[in-house]
Formats: C-alpha cells, structure tokens, sequence
C-alpha cells in the first residue's frame, strides 16, 4: 500500500544543489523572477515539484523554454511557457482565479507529518490533484489549525519531491475521523475529530497565522442522452456536466472536457459511463442507450404466378411479375439474381422457364432477400413465383401437293405423284417426323380437293385417291400411320379465281413479268391449284401454304389442263421458259 524512497529534508536539499549546481555555468543560465498571488500558490518547474512559489521568487534556470506550473486548492491552476535568455531576468506574474464557493459537509480530515514543504496530491499525480504542502497539514493545536478537511472516503494520498514520489498510499478517512499520516515513518493512525461535528460549510482555502485550512470538494458528474432508444446507423447526443474534477472520462468514449456534448453512434446498446474525479474522489453517472438491430423485411411478389407459352422459337405468352421490398433498419440489401439493392425498392421481372423441350411448364423460381446491418443484425426472406404454361414445337415447313388433271386413276396407282410433289413430301415427311418426338400426340390431316370439272361423285373419288396417295407415300418415308387422318372434298370448297389471283400477287417466288404472264392463263391456273390435297397440323391447325410449284422441271405436265393432249419436250421446254422464271 505504500512506498518510500528517502528523506523529505533530503529531497528538497537535492532539489537546492540541482539548482545550485547550475549557477556555476552563469553564462548559460537566466533567472525567472516569479510575482504570484496568493503567495501560498505552489511551483512545477519542468514537471518537477519545487516548493511554495514565495520560497522562490527568484530562480535559475537554464536557457531556453521551461513549462512552469502554479497551484493553490481553491484556486484554478495555471500552467505556461517561459523562454529564459542566458544572463537575463525573465519576470512572471500570475493572479490565480479564485473558485469562491464554500465546500459542505460532512467532513473528515487527514493530516501529514513530516513532508515539510513537499506537494500533497488527492487522487493524481498532475497539479491538477494539488491540494496543498506537508507544512500546511500538520499541526492541529489549540488555536493552530494546519487541516487538510475532506468529504469521507478513500484518497490515494501522493507526496511529491522534484520528479520523484516519496510517499503514496491509500488512506480511508470515515466522517468526524481525523487521519495522520506519518511519512518518515510510513504509518497512519485514525482518530476522533470533533471538530467536524460542528462544521457546515467551509472555504475552499483558508491562510493565516500558522494556520491552513483546506477543505477539499466533492466531485458531482451528471450525463444524459437525447435519444436512448434508437434504431442502428442512428446517433444520440450526450450531455453532461461536471464539477470539482479535473479528469473526467466517458466509458468508452474517452477523455472529455468537464462538461459538454458529444455524438455517439453506437453499434450495440451501449452503457455510456461518466467518471469526474478530483481530489474530493470520483462522482459517477451512467447512461444506457439500446440500439435495436432487428430488421423489419416485406418481401412480396405480384402476381405470384405467371404464365408462359412458347411455340417453335417464339415466345407467344410471356408474363411479368412485381418484386416488391423493403427493409427497414438495414444498411445492407441484396436480392439472389439482383445483386445488391436499395433498403426499398420494385423491380419487373420476366421469367423463362429453365425447361427448353416441349411440353407443360410447370415451375417454381425462388427469390431470396438478404438484409444486414452494422450492429449485427441480420434478416432473410424468400418469395416463390410459379411459372406455369407450355412449350410447343414450332411450325412445319410445308406447302399442299398438287396433281395433274385425273390423277389418279386407281388407289393403286402411283402416277399423278409427280417428282417436284415426292421431293416436298419427303421434306415434310422428315419435318413431321421431329415434330412427333416432341408431340407424340400430334396427326397430320390429310385434305384431297378436285377443280371444278365432272360430276361431283367422280370429283369426291378422284379427291379420296389423291389424299390416299400422299399417306402411302409419306408411310413409306417413315411417317406413322397412325399420326395420318384422310380427307376427301371433291370439288367443294373450291378456290375461286380471286383467292387465286391474291395468291399469285402474294407468291415471294413470282417476278412481276411472270405474274402478268400466269394472270392470262388464270382460267388454268385456277384449275392447277384446285388438283392438290391440303396438309394440316392437328396439334396447331397449322395449315399447307397454297404456294404452286411454278419452277418445277415437271411444272408443264402438273399444270396441263388437259391430260389426253401430250406435249412435245420442245414445247415443254418452251411452256416452261413462257410460265416459269
């Protein structure tokens, strides 16, 4: 609890001889001449402890800048920095503040023996602490009152002697008790002060005639907070004031001035502790600000169902869907897919099934929101979109297959099916064929057709042979039987000269030149493009383009109107270069 190192007496004698010892190089010395008021007013020369400013009014120093210190309880201690010039004088002159107010009851004292003139210090090691010398302390007789009066508690007593501690200890002082601190000796031994029975109130610093007192204040320390409920990322503002203390700290802002404010922000709740300590002890006060970190997520989509249709490569049917959010007391947002957002916010989204082949969709995409804060704090939420809809194969190149005039003759029969009509049903026999392994389900509806001339019962047989015609041959490439529906229609449902004529103009493969051409003989044409059987895809209605095949090689013997008169090959070649391009 204690320590000593030597002898008071011996430490101011050192101090003198440090002094002294400079003297003996005057050239490089000067002298600070100090005017002090009160003249009881203790000196720090350099952080070392010299004694009452008054016992050196004079003093050598070496040149250059010294900090000089001066303290007297009751007062507000002053610190300086003199320049000292070799072989002048340098004059200081300080008035100490007074602090007017009287110290309150109840009291206690302490009193130190034999520190002669060494500083006494309550609660610190700085002059801050400084509550008076050994030599005011130290009688306590009659009339002669040399008192050192403190509130009740326990001081970590420090006496001073240059830079060094001489003696430092912990000393417990209860109410109407008087300690005595014997220095030299190391002891202290506690006994009955009556004196304090009759004191209210007493001046900070009292001198006169062998006699001191110094009655040593209370700390007091009060903090509050503007906010003590407060979301994370927001900040509160924390007053406070103190009295009576040179040191004060805020736990765990650090050290503060003895009154003010500050903003905080802290990141979790937070007691914020307020510590004024001074000679008199340490005042506390506390203030609990609650951080809330908890995150606040909606998380939504609308509509939470889509639909989706795709046919071959177009998407036909494609819905959007809202995603809505917001996330309050979060600093940090991100969304799976988006990446990071803002705390609130909507985004439109278009969704694609990740299933490619045809058939049903059916299918659950899965957002997920993640919402953090600093203060740890931490939320997730996950919405469901459900895509429903479906993905059917696309069209089939295709165009009708078209005859000469009576053919067939039988269902026997093979002619009729000429070779520019066999190379478009193989390419449409290889189409179909793909098409099934990804519609099982899907047919082909085979429709015959005749041109106007006969009668309608020879019309509807020839109709029946030419679409029958056509499902042997695609069966013989490959195609199902069973995926393949006939039809006859005789002469009904003819096209008539204008659907013709639209067509002719609509046709990508018809120069303008051939078109005038194919309009003069439009009265054939008619006929030509009724001769054909029709093609249509059960799974989509897609119908056979009316595209005649005008560039065949076989065109002349497809188009003949009449199938008795034959054709020389020059005239065939000749029909073909008139018609065709």
């Amino acid at each position: 609890m204690k320590s000593r190192s030597f002898s008071p007496h011996v430490a101011l004698l050192t101090f003198v001889v440090i002094f002294a010892a400079g003297t003996s190089a005057v050239a490089q010395d000067g002298t600070l001449r100090l005017h002090v008021n009160p003249k009881q007013a203790y000196l720090w020369v350099d952080d070392r402890a010299v004694s009452e400013a008054s016992k050196h009014s004079s003093l050598k120093l070496g040149a250059g800048e010294h900090k000089v210190e001066l303290a007297n309880y009751g007062y507000k201690p002053i610190t300086q920095t003199v320049t000292i010039i070799a072989g002048k004088t340098t004059d200081l002159d300080v008035t100490l503040e007074k602090v007017s107010d009287k110290v309150s009851g109840p009291f206690g004292a302490i009193a130190v023996k034999g520190a002669d003139r060494n500083a006494v210090l309550l609660n610190g090691k700085t002059p801050d602490f400084f509550v008076g010398h050994g030599d005011e302390f130290n009688t306590n007789f009659l009339w002669w009152k040399q008192e050192l009066v403190v509130p009740p508690g326990t001081y970590e007593v420090t006496v001073q002697a240059g830079d060094k501690d001489i003696w430092s200890g912990q000393v417990s002082v209860a109410a109407n008790q008087r300690v005595i601190v014997d220095i030299p000796k190391g002891v202290s031994k506690t006994e009955p002060w009556h004196r304090g029975e009759k004191l209210a109130s007493v001046p900070r610093f009292a001198a006169g005639v062998a006699s001191a007192t110094v009655a040593v204040a209370k700390p007091s320390a009060e903090m509050s907070a503007t906010d003590s409920q407060i979301y994370c990322g927001e900040t509160s503002q924390l007053k406070w004031t103190s009295t009576n203390a040179p040191q004060v700290e805020i736990s765990p802002a650090g050290t503060v001035a003895s009154s003010g404010e500050q903003t905080v922000q802290p990141k979790q709740t937070t007691i914020y502790k307020l510590a004024a300590t001074g000679p008199g002890g340490t005042a506390m006060s506390d203030v609990t600000i609650n951080v809330d970190n908890a995150i606040d997520v909606d998380f939504s989509l609308s509509p939470s169902e889509v639909h989706y249709k795709r046919v071959g490569d177009e998407v036909v049917e494609d819905d959007s869907t809202a995603l809505n959010w917001s996330a309050i007391n979060a600093s940090n947002v991100s969304i799976d897919g988006l990446g990071a957002v803002d705390s609130s916010g909507s985004n439109t989204l278009k969704v694609s099934p990740q299933q490619s082949d045809p058939g049903p969709v059916d299918e659950t995409v899965t957002y997920t929101l993640t919402a953090t804060n600093d203060c740890g704090g931490a939320e997730t939420r996950t919405v469901a979109l459900h895509v429903v809809g479906t993905i059917e194969p696309g069209a089939l190149a295709m165009r009708s297959v078209y005859f000469p005039t009576d053919l067939p003759r039988n269902l026997k029969s093979e002619a009729g099916l000429l070779p520019s009509e066999q190379e478009e049903l193989k390419s449409i026999a290889q189409e179909f064929k793909k098409y099934l392994a990804d519609k099982s389900d899907a047919r082909l509806i085979l429709a015959g057709h005749a041109d106007r001339r006969g009668t309608d019962s020879y019309n509807q047989l020839v109709s029946q042979r030419r679409a029958e015609l056509v499902k042997r041959f695609l069966v013989e490439q490959g195609v199902p039987e069973s995926s393949i529906d006939v039809q006859a229609f005789g002469k009904k449902d003819n096209l008539i000269a204008e659907q013709v004529q639209q067509l002719l103009e609509q046709s990508p493969d018809l120069s303008a030149q051939t078109l005038e051409t194919v309009t003069k003989r439009l009265g054939n044409i008619v006929l030509a493009y009724n001769r054909r059987v029709d093609l249509t895809l059960s799974s989509t209605g897609q119908e056979s383009a009316r595209a005649y095949p005008f560039n065949a090689e076989d065109f002349a013997a497809l188009a003949e109107r009449d199938p008795r008169k034959g054709l020389a090959p020059v005239q065939l070649a000749a029909e073909k270069e008139h018609i065709g391009n």
